[in-house]
C-alpha cells in the first residue's frame, strides 16, 4: 500500500475501533488511537507473509502487542487483514466471546497470550532467538506503552537482544507521555529512552507515530543486518484522532457515551471524505 491509501485504511480502522469500544462499553480508547496508524503500516506496510487463510505459516513475521490492554486497536487491525469476521468483533464486550480485554491465542492472527505489562519483549527475544537458531528470515515485532517502560523485565530482555544481536527483532515503544496515573514524567520519567537503549546496545531511531509517511519511511530504513535490535520510539498523541481525547489521561480508560461516540464518528468520517 502507499502512503496515501494506508492513511485511509488507519481512518476506517479508527472510525470502527470508536464504534466497538462505544458497543462493548469498555476499553482503552487513548491508546488504542495512539498506535492505530504504527498497527496499520505494521500489518499492511511492514510484515510479510500474513495470511489468514494460514495464519501459521512457517515464515510469516511475528507480532507481540505487549500492552495489551490496547488488544481493541489490534481487533481492528485483524478484521481490515480478514484474521476477524465482523460479526466475532462485533461480540467484543458480551458474554462467551471469545475477544478479551488482551490478546489471547483463541483470536486467528494472534500469536501469544499477552498483556502482563513487561513480558511482552521477552516473548519476542525468544521468538528471533528461534528464527536464528532455525537461520529463518522472518522478523519479530513487539509494541510496548511508554509507561510499561516501569518494568524491570524489559531490560533484561534489552541485555539479551543485545547479547544474541537480534537484528531480527524490532521494538517499537508508543511514546504517548500518559499513562493511567498520568504523565510518564511525573509518574516514572523515562525521557532518556535513547541514551537507555543506546546503552543497551540497540540501535534506537525516533520517528513521528502521528505521520504514517514517517512511520513507512522509519521502517523502510531499518538495517536487518546491522547485529543490533531495533528500538523506535513512536513519539504519538494520546487519543489521536478525535479531537477532544488528544492528550486528555482520562481516555486512557474512558468510556464514550452516545453524544462523544457520535461526535467522534463524525469527525473521522469527516476525514475519510476529504481523503477520497
Amino acid at each position: 500500500m502507499d502512503i496515501k491509501a494506508l492513511e485511509l485504511l488507519a481512518e476506517k480502522n479508527r472510525k470502527r475501533l470508536v464504534e466497538v469500544v462505544y458497543a462493548a462499553k469498555a476499553g482503552h480508547i487513548g491508546g488504542d488511537l495512539s498506535c492505530l496508524n504504527v498497527m496499520t503500516a505494521l500489518y499492511f506496510h511492514v510484515m510479510k507473509n500474513l495470511n489468514p487463510a494460514e495464519p501459521k505459516a512457517a515464515d510469516r513475521d511475528r507480532f507481540v502487542l505487549s500492552k495489551g490492554h490496547c488488544v481493541e486497536s489490534l481487533y481492528v487491525t485483524l478484521e481490515a487483514k480478514g484474521f476477524l469476521k465482523p460479526e466475532v468483533l462485533d461480540t467484543l464486550g458480551q458474554f462467551g466471546s471469545i475477544l478479551s480485554g488482551h490478546p489471547t491465542i483463541k483470536v486467528s492472527g494472534i500469536e501469544v497470550n499477552s498483556g502482563a505489562l513487561g513480558h511482552g519483549l521477552s516473548i519476542g527475544v525468544g521468538m528471533a532467538i528461534a528464527a536464528k537458531m532455525d537461520q529463518k528470515a522472518w522478523k519479530t515485532y513487539v509494541l510496548m506503552g511508554d509507561g510499561e517502560q516501569g518494568e524491570g523485565s524489559i531490560y533484561e530482555a534489552a541485555m539479551a537482544g543485545n547479547k544474541y544481536q537480534l537484528d531480527n527483532l524490532v521494538a517499537i515503544i508508543d511514546r504517548n507521555h500518559l499513562q493511567i496515573s498520568g504523565n510518564t514524567e511525573d509518574v516514572m520519567p523515562i525521557d532518556s529512552i535513547k541514551e537507555r537503549w543506546s546503552a543497551f546496545g540497540w540501535d534506537v531511531i525516533s520517528m513521528n507515530g502521528d505521520s504514517m509517511e514517517d512511520i513507512v519511511k522509519t521502517f523502510d530504513a531499518i538495517d536487518y543486518e546491522n547485529k543490533k535490535p531495533h528500538l523506535l520510539v513512536s513519539n504519538t498523541t494520546k487519543g489521536k484522532g478525535v479531537s477532544f481525547m488528544e492528550g486528555i489521561a482520562k481516555w486512557h480508560h474512558g468510556v464514550l457515551n452516545e453524544e462523544q461516540c457520535k461526535a467522534a464518528v463524525a469527525e473521522i468520517e469527516a476525514r475519510i471524505v476529504s481523503m477520497k
